[in-house]
């Protein structure tokens, strides 16, 4: 009896570690994934290029669609259509700067509107709905290397003190925090959208660097004078300097609730 007995516990156990085998790999470690795909989705956009709008609608419309994934939409406004009869009031030669990084990091011979960069590896034109969907699908379906929190502990005086906390301090990384208008609309008077009424979504008001040392801090943030606690908030995400990838994103809104100084993460 007792034999009979072994032989069956013998059994279960081979059973088990077979069925085990099945779902794992040779050479291969069964993990939980805890760093879910993310998507920062880049849009180099201006008010002087006629070629724009559809690429401003096009975030505008991905918006809608993704408000409970992890997709964070950046447009920057660059500066060099504004000698062409409009002045861009959004925009900025910190963020054609930014653009013209990027065209080093991705080794593009110039640089162009609109033009979209996702996750800081891969680029097109920025009115390409079908190129856009599937970069999007492909970047939330592979793990992130890395992780980061933001916190707002406060806001006083123009500025916010943020909280951040990540699981990584590799080499070469750098912490960005972006100051976003969630929405605007313009009269253009001149220029190549002279006489339209462009609606725009996730404006970069302020992008600000902070490298990356330890695995939290505080950083102070100044917020623009147009700044507005319902209809601002905040992306920061990590990139490598070296090759402009970027690991790992997180948002932070405004709460109404507590708009004397408080804000709290979402997504």
């Amino acid at each position: 009896m007792k034999s009979s007995k072994n032989f069956t516990v013998a059994a279960v156990l081979i059973v088990t570690a077979l069925a085990s085998a099945a779902f794992i790999k040779p050479g291969k470690t069964a993990r939980v994934n805890n760093k879910p795909g993310f998507a920062v989705i880049e849009l180099f956009t201006s008010e002087g290029c006629s070629s724009c709008p559809p690429a401003d609608e096009l975030v505008a419309k991905i918006e809608t669609e993704v408000k409970d994934k992890p997709v964070y939409i950046l447009a920057y406004h660059v500066d060099y259509w504004n000698s062409l009869g409009w002045k861009d009031v959004f925009s900025s030669a910190d963020f054609s700067k930014r653009q013209r990084d990027y065209a080093r990091y991705l080794h593009l011979g110039q640089i162009y509107t609109p033009q979209i960069v996702v996750n800081g590896k891969t680029e097109f034109v920025g009115s390409e709905e079908g190129t856009l969907r599937k970069a999007i699908k492909s970047t939330l379906q592979t793990n992130a290397s890395a992780t980061i929190a933001l916190d707002v502990e406060s806001i006083a005086s123009s500025k916010a003190t943020l909280k951040y906390t990540t699981n990584t301090t590799e080499k070469n990384l750098t912490l960005l925090i972006a100051v976003l208008q969630k929405n605007a609309q313009t009269n253009v008077e001149r220029g190549e959208n002279g006489g339209r009424k462009l609606s725009h979504i996730q404006i970069v008001r302020k992008l600000q660097s902070v490298p990356l040392t330890t695995a939290g801090g505080i950083v102070t943030v100044a917020l623009p004078k147009e700044f507005d606690v319902k209809t601002w908030e905040i992306t920061g995400f990590l990139q490598n300097t070296q090759n402009g990838e970027v690991t790992a994103a997180s948002h932070a809104t405004f709460s109404e609730a507590e708009s004397v100084g408080t804000m709290k993460n979402s997504k």
